[in-house]
């Protein structure tokens, strides 16, 4: 089997994952962070305050780990719908199954787990191997999921255990433990993607895969396990908002779709797929949730918050589109070859 080294180095799979450099989406986002930051510092300096951070950073973690899963299957140019219904079956199974036994919430976090395999493999299937399109099919799955969760809730909800609450909810010198494992998740899926074979194969088959198919590179295997991972990473954002929550709501995925989306593109992974930045997606994550603060401290109505997020969206589609844009463009020495050709 050629090795991805060889694909990559060399061949058109190569320019499609330099084609957005690491270093220009870190900067970008991390200016925009730091500009956000000092806007803040001038007009709104209580939402900086350890108040106010102490209560925001632990939804910041949450949507830096959903916007981690949703990066995974965007990198293999696909979207997953099914977010909400994941992150709302992990709610309600870590709060509704124990019923405040704190001895059965590992039982809950198991059977939770179970479910976002099945439902990772499920999409994985119905989009790699029955080549369904990636919005129908997770949109099924979604529906499938919110199923469950009327089945074990009933639409009411219930108050989590002391347990959840303590490892979730609670800090570890001064820190959100939320944050912890949101800074875990960054690192593991970083270091796969940046790190492993396994990973350089999987950006390579985001970005072509079908030189990576003549190559003889398992594509649908990679893709498949794509959404499962992300549903992985889905069952850790909900058991968490079940710690941070004291009584969530069955509806708690809901409003995680459109950050998780705004985020990767503000992150600088393409939707088309391909090479994609987790560092730079969670930073994006604190930006948005930061915004969101910054919007809420300056009098603006919490119901003006999907605009918002829309707006981010729209914001980093059209920032690095004009950066692919340019960078489409040939040089003038480009183009004076092509006139003589």
């Amino acid at each position: 089997m050629t090795d991805l080294t060889s694909i990559a180095s060399n061949g058109p799979a190569r320019k499609a994952l330099l084609s957005l450099p690491l270093a220009r989406s870190f900067l970008t986002v991390l200016f925009s962070t730091l500009l956000l930051l000092l806007t803040c510092v001038l007009f709104a300096p209580s939402s900086l305050s350890s108040g106010a951070l102490s209560g925001s950073l632990p939804f910041a973690a949450i949507i830096a780990v959903v916007g981690l899963g949703q990066l995974l299957v965007v990198q293999q140019g696909g979207f997953d719908l099914s977010l909400p219904g994941a992150v709302s079956l992990a709610v309600v199974m870590a709060t509704h199954y124990p019923q405040q036994d704190d001895a059965l919430l590992y039982q809950a976090v198991l059977i939770s787990l179970f479910i976002a395999l099945v439902a990772g493999l499920l999409n994985g299937i119905l989009v790699s191997l029955f080549r369904l399109n990636a919005i129908i099919a997770t949109i099924g799955t979604n529906a499938l999921l919110y199923g469950v969760v009327f089945a074990v809730s009933g639409g009411v909800p219930s108050i989590t255990t002391n347990l959840l609450a303590t490892i979730a909810g609670g800090q570890t010198f001064g820190v959100p433990n939320s944050v912890a494992f949101a800074l875990a998740a960054t690192g593991v899926v970083s270091f796969t993607l940046k790190k492993t074979v396994a990973g350089r194969r999987f950006e390579a088959i985001g970005a072509n895969p079908l030189a990576c198919q003549a190559a003889g590179l398992r594509v649908r295997t990679h893709q498949m396990m794509a959404y499962v991972w992300a549903q992985v990473l889905y069952c850790l954002a909900g058991t968490l908002i079940a710690g941070i929550t004291r009584e969530p709501t069955a509806f708690q995925g809901d409003s995680l779709l459109l950050p998780s989306v705004a985020i990767v593109v503000l992150g600088g992974t393409s939707l088309l797929g391909g090479r994609g930045f987790p560092i730079s997606t969670v930073i994006a994550a604190f930006f948005l949730n930061q915004l969101s603060q910054f919007a809420l401290t300056v009098g603006v109505p919490f119901s003006a918050q999907t605009i918002i997020q829309a707006l981010s969206l729209g914001f980093g589609i059209g920032i690095y589109s004009f950066h692919w844009t340019l960078n489409a463009r040939p040089s003038t020495g480009a183009k004076k070859v092509e006139e003589k050709q």
